[in-house]
């Protein structure tokens, strides 16, 4: 499964995401590689706080070439995670063409989701040479005990693009973790940010991809 983390609306948490996801992949047994498509680096700076070795790969790849580089370097991984760059350019739509999955971090206001038109006029275009393409919405950085992502999912389901029933909520927990290079799967792994990523990466196993 080759999975991309896009929205080119920044802030959104990509990076977190696209991290976790890779760990929880790693986790469970398979090869996995993280390709940090973000010419922030983000996803590298993480790894290079940590003291530790790494529990998956990761690469830099940060130019509109990964659907064509892509296939060579990921022959040998189980999963690639595609942590993509902040804005719509060639290299977010190199990103999508690369992936069989799209995962599209939200977070509940109503900024992200006008947000989310430009990158999904970009999974269209990617469609019309791979009808295969799927790609789903994910709510991210939801506030505990509140009716805004409520709202958000209803705003959200004018783009025929499903709203995944897993929900990452704003945790303090995952900037702690970023801050050592570690994850919450490390720092607490029966914590409750822990059990929402482990239900996130099931949820997203069970597509049909």
């Amino acid at each position: 499964m080759i999975i991309a983390v896009q929205n080119q609306k920044g802030g959104v948490g990509k990076t977190t995401i696209a991290i976790h996801l890779s760990h929880a992949l790693a986790l469970r047994g398979g090869r996995v590689l993280l390709v940090d498509a973000d010419p922030q680096g983000s996803a590298r700076d993480w790894a290079a706080a940590r003291t530790s070795d790494l529990p998956f790969s990761i690469v830099g790849l940060d130019r509109p070439t990964i659907h064509r580089d892509l296939p060579a370097i990921a022959k040998s991984y189980n999963h690639v995670i595609i942590d993509g760059p902040p804005r719509v350019s060639d290299l977010a739509r190199s990103a999508i063409m690369a992936s069989n999955l799209v995962v599209i971090p939200v977070q509940p206001s109503a900024y992200d989701v006008w947000a989310t038109e430009k990158v999904i006029s970009l999974i269209q275009e990617a469609s019309v040479y791979k009808d295969w393409l799927k790609s789903v919405f994910l709510i991210n950085r939801k506030i505990a005990n509140t009716s805004i992502a409520k709202d958000v999912i209803e705003a959200l389901s004018s783009y025929k693009i499903p709203v995944l029933k897993s929900a990452i909520c704003q945790r303090v927990a995952f900037a702690e973790s970023a801050g050592i290079g570690c994850t919450v799967l490390e720092t607490d792994p029966k914590g409750i940010a822990a059990t929402e990523i482990k239900l996130l990466v099931e949820e997203l196993l069970a597509l049909d991809v």
